[in-house]
């Protein structure tokens, strides 16, 4: 008997929440960020998922794409942090990506370079996250060359990150968007700024593109929920059982350190899952898990295979009951990953990106089962 815990990978969930993505932003076409496997999810199985709605992808690297079209998707890809090194330039030109220019060594690269057909090309602006991109005043020159430089690029569209845009604050956020519509508007440029907080909440920052990334897999990114964002579907279920049942007496300690001590005489349940599995060793006692469909907590702190439940309100938990660390349980019961996030005070994206190989991916869509 296999160890019981896998990701249960929705793809139908997948497609619903792109969905969502495209009616939020019903003039502009939608990227699907895909980068760092699909956030967890399987890059390739989740490409192929969308490959009949997305009309493009994107991806953080070279060997991101290359994964990619050896799988079989041909649609455009782009590579939003651009090329690492000069050499690059040739597979880039190979699989037929589109790429970021972001600073003045990757534009004199460019130009050096001579492509058969000229490539695709996102000028990346730094409106204030202070992380990659022109300033406004370079991105001006940027463009000027490149759009003169027609054999070496083409389909110029300018871009760049907001900071804020999940805050309930908006005033850092409109400030970035006050900058790039004012560049937009003096270089009659086509523009993808909106992430997807912006994607969810922020209509007037949509463009010719969007860029929604985390809330494809049903995490909710704005700092408080709006009616759009409440409508995500959930993608991942991280899903296991309970291995084994030790019945305790109050004051008990459980697991390393005895951080948890039992408040009366209680059942504790051992559930396969652990940090070595990607569980965030971080998680508190309370970290809510959902047992046969019903919510319960971690008692003690997360060992690497194994992680210890309180079960003593659930007389009918077991061995071999169903474990649910978020996501859906089998009686349509929900514990959202940004829930548990809060409780191991991080964000769902390290939580969703941190689960390792040895936990397998069980996909399901529609009757279909990805290969």
């Amino acid at each position: 008997m296999a160890r019981p815990l896998i990701a249960d990978i929705d793809l139908d969930a997948l497609r619903q929440n792109y969905r969502l993505a495209r009616d939020q932003a019903p003039h502009s076409r939608a990227i699907a960020v895909i980068k760092a496997d699909a956030y967890g999810h399987g890059a390739v199985a989740c490409a192929r998922a969308l490959q009949d709605m997305a009309p493009a992808f994107a991806v953080a690297c070279l060997e991101e794409a290359q994964i990619l079209r050896e799988g079989g998707i041909t649609a455009p890809i782009m590579l939003l942090e651009g090329i690492f090194e000069v050499t690059e330039l040739e597979r880039v030109e190979a699989l037929g990506l589109w790429i970021t220019v972001h600073t003045d060594w990757q534009l004199e690269a460019l130009l050096a370079y001579r492509p058969v057909r000229p490539i695709p090309v996102w000028v990346k602006v730094d409106s204030g996250m202070h992380r990659l991109g022109f300033s406004p005043e370079q991105a001006e020159a940027v463009w000027a060359c490149l759009a003169a430089a027609t054999d070496r690029a083409c389909d110029l569209h300018l871009m760049s990150h907001f900071a804020t845009a999940d805050a309930l604050e908006p005033g850092y956020f409109r400030r970035q968007l006050e900058l790039l519509d004012d560049l937009a508007v003096r270089l009659e440029a086509p523009t993808c700024f909106a992430n997807s907080p912006a994607t969810l909440a922020w209509p007037e920052a949509h463009g010719a593109w969007n860029r929604p990334g985390v809330m494809l897999y049903g995490s909710d990114p704005l700092e408080a929920s709006n009616e759009a964002s409440r409508r995500l579907a959930p993608v991942m279920t991280l899903r296991s059982a309970i291995i084994a049942v030790r019945e305790i007496a109050r004051g008990e300690p459980v697991g390393y350190a005895g951080r948890w001590k039992a408040p009366r005489p209680s059942r504790i349940g051992v559930v396969a899952c652990g940090y070595g599995d990607g569980y965030d060793r971080h998680a508190v006692d309370g970290t809510p898990v959902l047992v046969n469909g019903q919510r319960t907590t971690i008692a003690g702190k997360v060992s690497m295979d194994m992680l210890t439940v309180d079960i003593t309100d659930i007389p009918e938990a077991d061995i071999g009951s169903e474990v649910v660390l978020w996501g859906r349980a089998a009686n349509g019961a929900l514990l959202s990953v940004d829930e548990v996030g809060r409780h191991c005070d991080t964000i769902s994206y390290t939580l969703l990106t941190g689960v390792l190989p040895r936990v397998p991916r069980r996909y399901h869509q529609a009757g279909i089962t990805p290969q």
